[in-house]
Parts: structure tokens; C-alpha cells; sequence
């Protein structure tokens, strides 16, 4: 009798899954989206997805299905953009009904709507507008963002060269380095690399990325609903956030004390300018000001040291390359004078190997997910108003039909038969469109001065024989990060 009890239940379980199912298909079949593999009920396509690697999985996708397709993060559906052509259309051309901020419940579940990056609306718009002016017109101390920058290269260089060609990791230097350029922006004043308060900046970021861009990080992504109650590294994320807050909040209290409005020193004091002008705005509370400077720090930390940490990787593995910008440093700005950003115009194998450093080191394979801002038809689909999609950059940065060697590190792409800086539209690193990133000159400006500053006093070596396989971009989740390495920095005849 237990027997037959036991497989009566087992069958109208089955039967309950296959209406379960059968129903989710027939509803799932008739949206008007892209096509895409088959989700299950409550899991979606979770479970076709390879552990940890996200981004790998859905450039597969694209290979089967196509340039538009549809996957779904439990029952919510993702489209997903592949290739420079689409993701043009969409950025670009149709940038107003593919500029909305998709969910990313990483970010999502701490920031819940407040600051510049992970918001929509008014508020994005305002708090954008105005975090651009500030750094577009930064100059009201004594020294502008680029003097900012060529000072903090010069203690940069200094402390790496107090390791005496010892062989280093370089990723705190330069975390660092590139934090004080947003602290100066930020909060007036650079830190010392020994000050302890400073290191934890840098190394909290540094920490949230990691999480983030986890096999735990994605499974929050896909499924939050599940995850917020899993055990995990995702659970560090929120008190992470918490500890940077607090360093930031004091900074700001700091500030209003000391606020002279005839006098703003950095990004803090126009805020408070910003908040007097406009005290019924609730886009300039304390709140959204805390949460857009953060925004800033991981818009210009952790990306930027991390493409200069790969660009040494890279550099290393080709010397060649690194003689020839060591050669065009020479020529263009010698040994003694500080290089400045104009010395681009005058040396376009940097600007093509910088630019080459970007696209293949794919820093943000999978964008910061976008969102339908209203019901879009979009090659023959029908996409409903709020919908995520996740325009894939590393598809466009390596798009074959852009670029000759999409896979190899070839400064060529860049460069046209005269040896000239040659423009190419699919380099997309600080994405496109309404959302491109808000820091981009500034980011361009740090790498720019940075590489050429080093490489003018130092030629970077390594007993480790690095492969083509070693500087390739893993592509898994959020962020991409190269190996950890040791190199040495040897000093140029007459930079001592």
C-alpha cells in the first residue's frame, strides 16, 4: 500500500511540473522578445549558465542565438546585446529608450535608488549634470585636476623607486596613487601611502569589486531574492558599503564645519553650495551626496588602477612594445620635463597602445546593466518598458568585423599606414550613449600621464616569462582583473 501511495504522489508531482511547466512555455512563447534558450520556472536560465562565468556564458549565447537575445534571472527577463552594430543601435542611435539604469541587486540593494550611477529619473539627471560641471570646470584651488595628476605620478614614481628594483606587486601602489586623484577632487587633499586610515580606501573598494564580480556576486544578480538569505562573500558586500559611508560622512562633516562659500576647495564644498541654492531639492541631501561620491571612487579607482596594472602585464610580456613608447618618450618629452596631456596630440603610439590597453583588457565586460525607458520595438521585438539589458562590451570590443585581431594585443588597431592615431568607434570602454561613464576625460587624462610618466623613468622587467595566456581578459563577472605578478622597475639612464 506504501508503495502505491508513494508512486501515486510521485506521479502527480510530475504531472503538477509538466502544467507547471507547460504553462510557463506557452506564456514564456507568447512575449514578443527575442528568442533565447528555454527558462525553467522560478529558476529561469540560471542553471544553463557555467558556475562563475557569467559573461563567457552569454557571449556563447550570442553565438547560438544571435545578436539580440533573451535570458531570463528567474522569472525576469535580460536582453542581451552582442556585437558593435547592435549595440551601436541601441546605445547610440536609440540612446533615449536604452538609457535607463537596469537592476543590478549587488549595487541595487545598498544604494536603492540614491546617487548618480544606480539611479533614473530626475534624479540621475540633475546629480549628473552636476557632478560633470564640477569636473569639467575643477581649477578652483591652486592647482587643476591635471597638475593634481602629474604631482601624484611624481610620488608615485618616488615610492616605487624607494623598492630599489626589487620585484614587486604593484596593484596598492597604484590603487593608491589613483585613489588620491579622486580624494583630491573629492575631499581637498591627497593621503600619504602610510597612512592608515587612507589604506583602508583603497583596499575596501578593491574588496567590493572582488565580491561583486564572484560566482556569489552573480548568483546575486540572477537570483536576490534566494541569495539575500545564502551565507556568502555577497553578505560582506553591504557592510563594506557601510565602512566606506562612514569614512566619507566624516569627511563631509569635516567640510561643513570649515565650509567658506565664497571659497570651495573640491567636490564636497560645491554640494553644499549646490544644497544651499537649492534647499527644497531632496536630489542634494546628505544622503545622495555621500552616495554620488562613492560612485565617483568606483568609477575612478579600481577601473583605472586596474587597466594600468594591466597595461605592466602587457608591457612586459612585449617589450618591443614598451622600447617603442620608451623611444617616443624620448624624442617627444626627454628625461627631465613632466609629461602633460597635450604631449597626446605628439605621440600617437601611446595614444593607439593606451587605447589597444583598454579594449583588451575589457575592464567591464558585460556593461553596468542598462533598462527600457519605454515599450521599444527593436528589430522586429517587442521590449517592454523597464526591461534590463545588458549591451555585452566585450562583443563590441572584440567585434571581428572592427577590428583585425580581435583576440591579440595589436597597438595596430589603432593606428593607420603612416603611424598615425586612427579612431575607431567600436572602442567603447566607458560604454556609450546617455550612461557612458561620467569620468571618462578624467580617466583618460590619469592613464595617459601615469603610463608615460612611469615609462619615462623606468623600464619594466620580470624573471617570470609571461604567455599570451597570462594577459588575457578572464571575462566572468562584473569586473575583469589581470593575474597577480611581480615585476621590477629598473631605472632609465638619467631618470635616477
Amino acid at each position: 500500500m506504501m508503495d502505491i501511495t508513494w508512486i501515486c504522489s510521485l506521479l502527480l508531482a510530475v504531472a503538477i511540473s509538466c502544467l507547471i511547466y507547460s504553462s510557463w512555455n506557452m506564456m514564456y512563447q507568447r512575449r514578443n522578445l527575442p528568442p533565447g534558450p528555454t527558462p525553467l520556472p522560478i529558476v529561469g536560465n540560471v542553471l544553463q549558465i557555467k558556475r562563475g562565468q557569467l559573461v563567457q556564458s552569454m557571449i556563447e549565447f550570442a553565438e547560438k542565438y544571435g545578436p539580440i537575445y533573451t535570458i531570463y534571472f528567474g522569472h525576469n527577463p535580460v536582453i542581451v546585446l552582442s556585437g558593435y552594430e547592435t549595440v551601436k543601435e541601441a546605445l547610440v542611435d536609440r540612446a533615449e529608450e536604452f538609457g535607463g539604469r537596469g537592476s543590478i541587486p549587488t549595487f541595487d540593494q545598498y544604494f536603492k535608488g540614491h546617487g548618480i550611477v544606480f539611479v533614473n529619473g530626475e534624479r540621475w539627471k540633475e546629480l549628473r549634470r552636476f557632478s560633470l560641471t564640477v569636473l569639467r570646470n575643477f581649477g578652483m584651488g591652486k592647482t587643476s585636476i591635471e597638475e593634481r595628476i602629474q604631482e601624484e605620478a611624481g610620488f608615485l614614481v618616488e615610492r616605487i623607486r624607494s623598492c630599489k628594483e626589487k620585484a614587486i606587486e604593484p596593484s596598492n601602489f597604484l590603487l593608491q596613487a589613483v585613489t588620491n586623484i579622486i580624494c583630491s577632487i573629492v575631499f581637498g587633499n591627497r593621503y600619504e601611502y602610510d597612512n592608515k586610515s587612507f589604506l583602508q580606501l583603497p583596499l575596501l573598494f578593491s574588496v567590493i569589486f572582488r565580491d561583486v564580480s564572484s560566482f556569489w556576486g552573480q548568483m546575486m544578480d540572477m537570483l536576490p531574492g534566494v541569495m539575500q538569505y545564502i551565507p556568502g562573500p555577497h553578505q560582506n558586500i553591504i557592510p563594506n558599503f557601510k565602512k566606506l559611508e562612514t569614512f566619507i560622512s566624516q569627511s563631509v562633516e569635516m567640510h561643513q564645519k570649515t565650509f567658506d562659500p565664497d571659497s570651495p576647495r573640491d567636490y564636497i564644498d560645491c554640494f553644499i553650495i549646490k544644497q544651499h541654492q537649492e534647499k527644497d531639492n531632496p536630489n542634494f541631501n546628505m544622503q545622495n551626496m555621500v552616495f554620488a561620491i562613492m560612485n565617483l571612487f568606483f568609477g575612478g579607482t579600481e577601473t583605472v588602477s586596474t587597466t594600468l596594472r594591466s597595461a605592466f602585464l602587457i608591457l612586459v610580456r612585449y617589450p618591443e612594445i614598451q622600447a617603442k613608447l620608451h623611444n617616443e618618450i624620448d624624442r617627444e618629452i626627454g628625461e627631465n620635463r613632466i609629461p602633460n596631456n597635450e604631449d597626446r596630440m605628439r605621440m600617437p603610439y601611446m595614444d593607439a597602445v593606451l587605447h589597444e590597453v583598454q579594449r583588451f583588457t575589457d575592464i567591464l565586460p558585460a556593461n553596468v546593466a542598462h533598462a527600457t525607458t519605454r515599450d521599444t520595438n527593436f528589430k522586429g521585438y517587442t521590449i517592454p518598458k523597464g526591461t534590463d539589458v545588458y549591451p555585452l562590451l566585450c562583443t563590441v570590443l572584440s567585434d571581428p568585423k572592427q577590428f583585425a585581431t580581435p583576440h591579440k594585443f595589436n597597438p595596430n588597431h589603432f593606428l593607420d599606414s603612416n603611424g598615425c592615431f586612427k579612431k575607431n568607434n567600436a572602442s567603447m570602454p566607458f560604454s556609450a550613449g546617455r550612461r557612458v561613464c561620467v569620468g571618462e576625460s578624467l580617466a583618460r587624462v590619469e592613464l595617459f600621464i601615469f603610463l608615460t610618466t612611469i615609462l619615462q623613468n623606468f623600464t619594466l622587467t620580470s624573471k617570470t616569462k609571461f604567455t599570451d595566456e597570462d594577459i588575457k581578459p578572464g571575462r566572468t563577472g562584473f569586473a575583469n582583473s589581470p593575474m597577480l605578478y611581480e615585476i621590477s622597475f629598473i631605472p632609465r639612464t638619467g631618470s635616477q
